[in-house]
């Protein structure tokens, strides 16, 4: 029993230092953040730190490792649900992803500040990797579920959750840094032909989508004006507060 409590205090406090560093670079930025910060942050000494991770580079792998099994439990979910159809699957997808963000709206417009800068370029890639690791696989046994119902006709479908991966992440990236540039201008010219930027590029991306799985365009939702504007309201409101 006794040794049972220590690995569970062991895998307790191993948490709690993950959880302080992904505080940090989501607020500071990996690149800001020393392992001082984080002796500060969960209150231990260093050598205390080097009993549960070796070096830097080791916390930083256990980092990503965390961030891709989060990664994966929203489609988990929708995968394990055996009443959903492939499309519905995709949807569900799509739509579970964004009611998170609203959801969190504040905390996403927040941390996107600090993500998309210089200081998270290395971490935000190796990020950005581990979730396509960990997604694709899932992705791609909705495509197989697809063909199976005779409602897609992917070419590709062992490959073709890593692509959509890929292509929702550069769309992803994309629509942050443009949203983000809507905090150094505030026009309504700007705003309609950034706003017309932002849905032409979802459009094409999700046409994109919709061509490798083989189904008629406009399967899967776009975004709108509107949409756009909620997050831009936000964005604005919360550098204003």
């Amino acid at each position: 029993m006794a040794r049972t409590v220590k690995a569970e205090e062991f895998a307790s406090k191993r948490r709690e230092i993950l959880n302080a560093t992904q505080r940090l670079v989501l607020t500071k930025g990996y690149e800001q953040m020393s392992i001082q910060d984080i002796l500060n942050e969960v209150q231990i000494s260093s050598g205390a730190f080097h009993h549960y991770f070796a070096s830097r580079g080791a916390l930083l792998d256990a980092f990503i490792e965390q961030i891709k099994q989060q990664s994966g439990e929203p489609l988990l979910q929708i995968i394990q649900n055996p009443q959903l159809s492939a499309i519905e699957k995709f949807q569900g997808f799509f739509d579970t992803l964004d009611s998170l963000r609203i959801e969190h709206k504040a905390e996403v417009i927040s941390i996107g500040r600090v993500w998309y800068s210089d200081d998270n370029t290395i971490i935000r890639q190796k990020v950005d990797e581990a979730v396509i690791e960990m997604r694709a696989p899932l992705l791609s046994e909705i495509v197989h579920q697809g063909i199976q119902e005779s409602v897609f006709t992917a070419a590709y479908p062992d490959q073709a959750g890593e692509v959509i991966m890929s292509l929702l992440q550069g769309m992803g990236n994309t629509h942050a840094r443009l949203l983000l540039s809507f905090e150094q201008q505030r026009d309504d010219a700007f705003d309609a032909v950034q706003t017309e930027k932002i849905v032409a590029i979802h459009e094409a991306y999700m046409d994109a989508i919709e061509r490798i799985l083989g189904v008629p365009a406009h399967t899967f939702y776009r975004a709108t004006p509107e949409a756009v504007k909620f997050w831009v309201d936000a964005l604005r409101e919360s550098k204003s507060a």
